[in-house]
């Protein structure tokens, strides 16, 4: 129970900041890096319970690479989800929800820049938190937040740079995004996540 709550916890801060900084009026061109920070400091604070997954994609990736139980896949979703939600919610009493904007340049375009920096996300998690290479190192926090942020930075104005189905849904519950491009992000992020855990396995064996 204590690790659903943490990934609640932290994947709550992360969408609730995402709202906080991006619906207008939000931080501007230093959202991304308040969205990198805001996930770094909850991995730092809940990754020694939970993992610091906050991020449906890396807790597949986790499963994958054998570093999640099978029983607690699920119930790390609904954490996410749940927070999610709760994150959405808790908005409307700060900021009133933006009008949803469509895909810059399309979906297909979308689909790839979720995928590529989703993968980018999971490759630095398997990396830096669960590889014997770098155990016990005390930068995979900020690796990871820095992934959030470089991907923002980089085709934000693409797709959104969600890179985990959570952000997604809290996004659309915020306003920021439509229910019929969930597709999108489920697809590019879960997708994204298996390929870094699979690549990971490649590159590293079994250990």
């Amino acid at each position: 129970m204590k690790k659903y709550l943490v990934e609640f916890i932290g994947t709550f801060f992360l969408i609730f900041t995402i709202g906080c900084t991006v619906i207008s009026p939000g931080a501007g061109a230093m959202a991304p890096l308040a969205i990198g920070a805001s996930l770094m400091v909850m991995i730092f604070a809940g990754g020694h319970v939970s993992g610091g997954h906050f991020n449906p994609a890396v807790s597949l990736a986790a499963r994958i690479r054998g570093k999640l139980s099978g029983a607690d896949l699920i119930p790390y979703w609904l954490a996410q989800f749940a927070a999610a939600a709760v994150a959405a919610w808790a908005m409307h009493f700060i900021k009133l929800p933006n009008a949803a904007v469509p895909f810059a340049i399309g979906w297909k375009a979308a689909l790839l820049a979720e995928f590529l920096f989703t993968f980018a996300l999971a490759w630095v998690v398997l990396n830096t938190a669960t590889a014997k290479g770098t155990a016990g190192n005390s930068f995979y926090g900020l690796a990871i937040g820095m992934t959030v942020m470089t991907g923002a930075y980089a085709v934000g104005g693409v797709s959104g740079g969600a890179f985990n189905p959570a952000v997604a849904v809290g996004a659309i519950l915020m306003g920021l995004q439509t229910w019929d491009n969930l597709w999108v992000f489920l697809v590019g992020n879960l997708g994204g996540g298996a390929v870094a855990a699979l690549t990971y396995k490649l590159v590293n064996g079994d250990e």
